[in-house]
């Protein structure tokens, strides 16, 4: 298993696409459970800067999925209190709750994925059957932290020239909206900006202009990716046969635990847990390489291999020379 970062980015853009199709699409509370720990260990090994204002803000999309659902769906047999006489049912409670986790998982899942496959790797996979779609791609991925850092950066210079005040609201509210301005006008010419260059680079003008990657499809790639299409076929022929389908209405009925959903189980806790099974294989392997380091002996041989390497390279290439 090596680090995340070094597969391929097709295998990755696939692994990603089926793990969000089996949370939005099972209705299964343990799947779904089973997604959202596995999501916010992966966010907090890869995404840690700014996870808590993000998850802030999933959690109130949380909250206000959990309780519309009750408001403005009544089926359910079980009542738990009238409103205007409007009945709030267990059953619509619970598949509100059910429907914001599986939300909460999945914007976790694509702040991963955000982190993960960067514009080349999206350039990478799009780049040459669809280079409009890749190119488009790339630019939203990267114009999502640019946007943060130049609101920043034109707030603080607001700041500095003393045109942005927040003494109340009245002045806070014309303060956010110059910024918005200022970066609506700002998005629109670096957009502009960065198609014109990439067409005068002729990138998209020719179907037959070749594109520089060093992203290879390697053994580990194929393994993960024949792994992920083994585990999601079995998985998505128990949600095809309601094998694993929860039923909320008119009354919550729980899939049976049978050998074949507990498999399933198995399978996608492996898949959804893989980032960061492999986060903490690499740091594992850091700390190993690090106490290594740390001892002279170890050190000096570790040393002494590199250099007879560097050597018998030298010695092949004059002998290749000679020759």
């Amino acid at each position: 298993m090596k680090p995340l970062e070094k597969y391929n980015p097709g295998v990755l853009f696939f692994y990603f696409l089926l793990l969000a199709s089996i949370a939005m699409f099972a209705a299964n509370p343990v799947m779904i459970a089973t997604a959202l720990m596995a999501m916010i260990a992966a966010a907090s090994s890869y995404t840690r800067d700014g996870l808590g204002r993000a998850c802030v803000f999933f959690f109130i999309i949380f909250v206000l999925t959990s309780l519309a659902n009750p408001i403005f769906s009544h089926n359910g047999v079980t009542v738990l209190l009238v409103v205007n006489d409007n009945p709030i049912t267990l059953e619509a409670v619970l598949y509100g709750v059910m429907t914001g986790v599986m939300i909460f998982s999945v914007l976790l899942l694509f702040r991963v994925f955000s982190a993960l496959m960067t514009s080349d790797r999206l350039l990478c996979i799009f780049g040459r059957a669809f280079p409009k779609l890749g190119l488009l791609l790339a630019m939203t991925i990267r114009f999502v932290p640019l946007f943060g850092r130049q609101r920043r950066k034109i707030e603080n210079t607001q700041k500095t020239l003393g045109l942005y005040k927040n003494e109340n609201a009245i002045d806070t509210i014309k303060g956010k909206l110059a910024v918005m301005s200022a970066m609506t006008t700002w998005g629109l010419e670096n957009g502009i900006v960065t198609a014109d260059s990439m067409s005068a680079r002729g990138y998209g003008v020719r179907r037959s202009r070749t594109s520089f990657s060093m992203y290879r499809f390697e053994r580990s790639d194929a393994v993960l990716l024949v792994l992920v299409i083994l585990s999601c076929t079995f998985i998505f022929f128990g949600i095809a046969t309601d094998m694993l389908k929860t039923d909320f209405y008119p009354r919550m009925k729980l899939p049976p635990f049978t050998v074949y959903s507990v498999i399933c189980y198995v399978l996608y806790a492996g898949l959804a847990f893989f980032p960061f099974a492999a986060k903490l294989r690499d740091r594992a392997h850091r700390a190993a390489l690090d106490r290594v380091k740390m001892h002279g002996g170890s050190e000096s041989s570790f040393g002494e291999k590199i250099r007879s390497m560097y050597q018998n390279e030298t010695e092949e290439r004059s002998t290749f020379g000679e020759q």
